[in-house]
């Protein structure tokens, strides 16, 4: 049975085995290779009034040269202020997404292409969708004449 003593001198090895590993892994995140990248800060506004929307979801997926986005995504989420920022996206297309509950959800594709980039979206409340099983008026079915109906 281990103790407590073994056990956490335990994790202090494996921890500083697996330190050389990261540290390198910090170094090659900040390699020169991998091109330019941009600071985004997002602010996120209602459309009716342009007060800032609190805790929405900003997801991020950079967008290849045939258009197909990456399967990794980046999801921020914005402060009472609305905004939401990240230092690190790489040149290039970048598909952002935003979510917020209460707002329609937006989508579209910015082109990032130098060190700073200010981007504001402001959402939509949901609009009535109709259907033709029922809508607002209460009636059932199409509210088209027939033409060949009799009058009444």
């Amino acid at each position: 049975m281990l103790t407590m003593k073994t056990t956490w001198l335990m994790a202090g090895m494996i921890a500083c085995l697996m330190l050389p590993g990261f540290a390198s892994a910090q170094k090659d995140d900040k390699n020169d290779d991998e091109g330019p990248t941009s600071n985004v800060t997002f602010l996120i506004l209602k459309q009716d009034n342009g007060k800032p929307i609190r805790n929405a979801a900003v997801i991020m997926h950079s967008v290849n040269a045939h258009g197909k986005q990456s399967r990794g995504d980046l999801e921020l989420k914005t402060d009472l202020d609305g905004k939401a920022s990240f230092d690190g996206v790489p040149y290039g297309v970048l598909r952002v997404q935003v979510l917020a509950s209460g707002f329609q959800t937006f989508g579209q594709d910015y082109d990032v292409k130098q060190p700073d980039v200010s981007v504001t979206i402001k959402l939509n409340r949901p609009e009535g969708q109709f259907s033709i099983y029922g809508n607002p008026s209460g009636t059932k079915g199409d509210k088209t004449p027939d033409p060949n109906a009799k009058p009444q």
